[in-house]
């Protein structure tokens, strides 16, 4: 934990990402490497019944770690994204906060 969820990229786009992201969050998150995952979502979008391209969308499950640490990964997760596929992109990114006692690691909550 944090998890981050991928859609509207390539994978190999994820994959590429998941080193300099953990390189550049975990100090921010204060949350070991080995915690960190990462999951591409095969997605397909719609507007007004047709199949349309979509801007980059990271969705971040993770335990709130406060206003300023969100600002900061928001912002060092749209950089990356946009390093990565121009610097003109859209990239939204999504917080979901998980309460520790809702979260199980081998049946035990945190």
């Amino acid at each position: 934990m944090p998890h981050l969820r991928f859609r509207a990229v390539e994978p190999q786009l994820v994959q590429m990402l998941s080193k300099p992201l953990i390189d550049e969050l975990e100090g921010h998150m204060q949350c070991p490497r080995e915690d960190f995952t990462f999951e591409y979502l095969y997605t397909t979008f719609y507007h007004e019944g047709e199949v349309t391209q979509a801007y980059p969308f990271v969705e971040v499950l993770w335990f709130d770690r406060g206003q300023e640490t969100k600002d900061a990964v928001a912002e060092i997760i749209t950089r990356q994204v946009r390093s990565a596929i121009g610097a003109d992109t859209d990239v939204a990114v999504i917080f979901t906060a998980l309460q520790p006692n809702d979260y199980y690691d081998n049946g035990q909550h945190y």
